[in-house]
């Protein structure tokens, strides 16, 4: 069976802590456990200190068949800040903005051209989704329509290699797919409202609980929010959830919980609690199909 991990963000010491907390033992270089496979859903890079050394850990577990992963939005960032269009324009702008994004990671990368260049060779590997017999897995939304246009231009949930510019062209129907897919369902908020996010940058749409179909309101399905208040008391106009299908469990991670982990339906988790803002890493222990929130690890002590 899965087990299910969090992003990452850097964090290898909390990694290590939760992959240790859930069993699995470093041999010849490489964690594994004698009866599971690892599953990442992303983020593996940027914020923490220990860049090198997560996407390290993890890929040798992939390569080893320990592990899977899939690509988070980080690492399609990761993949656009490094590569050029035919104009030699690069796929991700290098504004101030998205270099503070990406500092981090650059900082270590860059000290090693050949590793970093691997590196996003390795990225572009990475499905935007997992199918499997048991379970989903998708960075931050599952969406069928989303997930329909993904496959004319991937195999497998792998981007071809000459969909990156499709990829990052804003308005275009792989570029709104991946959108959905990586960084979840969002919403534009009224004109006058905006919020600044965890990064101090401005924003004027809000990140949903996509899977809470009931209530569309700004307040009630707004997440990565500080303060709600700076949001429409009223509901969203004309708005609805994609919903899920539920026929197999989902596990996501991109959005910053705080708190107790804990399931989101009875078949979506999280498992993203903010190991890079201080939070633990955390991960799931899927054993058959009914969720529960005494499958979670983290990486603090047990």
């Amino acid at each position: 069976m899965y087990d299910i991990i969090g992003d990452i963000h850097g964090q290898a010491d909390k990694l290590e802590a939760l992959l240790s907390n859930m069993g699995y033992e470093e041999v010849n270089g490489v964690y594994q456990h004698p009866e599971r496979t690892l599953i990442s859903v992303g983020d593996l890079v940027d914020r923490g200190p220990q860049q090198r050394r997560s996407v390290d850990t993890i890929r040798r577990m992939v390569e080893h068949g320990k592990a899977l992963c899939i690509m988070g939005n980080h690492e399609f960032n990761a993949v656009a800040w490094a590569s050029q269009d035919e104009s030699g324009n690069y796929l991700r702008e290098h504004s101030q903005k998205n270099f503070e994004q990406h500092e981090a990671f650059l900082k270590e990368a860059e000290q090693d051209p050949a590793w970093y260049a691997n590196t996003i060779a390795w990225f572009k590997t990475l499905p935007m989704y997992l199918e499997l017999p048991n379970l989903r897995g998708v960075h931050a939304c599952w969406h069928e329509p989303s997930l329909e246009v993904l496959e004319n231009y991937a195999t497998d949930g792998v981007l071809h290699e000459d969909a990156w510019v499709a990829a990052n062209t804003e308005y275009h129907e792989l570029f709104n797919a991946i959108e959905v897919l990586c960084k979840g369902w969002e919403v534009q908020l009224p004109e006058g409202y905006s919020f600044l996010d965890k990064s101090k940058h401005r924003r004027t749409e809000i990140r949903t609980r996509w899977w809470r179909e009931a209530h569309p309101h700004y307040r009630k399905l707004a997440i990565g929010v500080d303060d709600i208040n700076n949001l429409p008391d009223t509901e969203i106009p004309g708005a609805s959830m994609p919903g899920y299908d539920n026929k197999k469990p989902l596990f996501i991670g991109h959005y910053w919980m705080q708190g107790t982990p804990c399931v989101q339906t009875d078949h979506i988790a999280c498992v993203d609690w903010s190991a890079g803002k201080g939070g633990p890493m955390v991960g799931y222990r899927l054993d058959g199909q009914q969720l529960s929130n005494a499958q979670f690890f983290t990486s603090e002590n047990c």
